[in-house]
């Protein structure tokens, strides 16, 4: 998470009025970059809260043989579990979506979804994987 001007002025005015008259440039320096280091560590904890729980597959495409054998066996080689699934053939149109939970998968959302781009790479077809609590929120009204 990058901050803006305005985040970092209002940290360091912040810290200023904290210090009072014991602020000096080095120790005001010494506050706001604990405060960054603070904001960027809990930024990075709530993206890492993506790397485990459910998520949600999505995939398209032409039709041809071999489309969930593959998907499947991708998902069974990172020890993720399909808890639901509906697929559809439209004609030569294939389309998938999949809840799974990778709760005891070795890997993070992130290698999983790089995994399933390999597979749709090779499949020419796409694939889309995204948290189950981002799906949720990005479809909230």
């Amino acid at each position: 998470m990058r901050l803006s001007e305005d985040e970092i002025r209002q940290i360091t005015l912040s810290a200023i009025e904290e210090l009072g008259e014991k602020a000096s440039p080095e120790l005001v320096r010494k506050v706001v970059q604990t405060s960054v280091s603070k904001i960027e560590a809990s930024s990075k904890a709530a993206v890492s809260d993506f790397s485990s729980g459910r998520v949600i597959l999505t995939a398209y495409g032409l039709n041809h043989p071999g489309i969930v054998s593959s998907i499947t066996k991708a998902l069974s080689d990172n020890n993720c579990d399909i808890q639901d699934i509906s697929q559809k053939i439209m004609q030569e149109f294939f389309s998938m979506i999949m809840l799974i939970d990778i709760t005891n998968s070795a890997r993070d959302l992130k290698e999983i979804q790089d995994e399933m781009s390999r597979v749709a790479d090779d499949l020419k077809i796409k694939i889309f994987m995204q948290h189950e609590d981002l799906f949720r929120f990005m479809h909230r009204i």
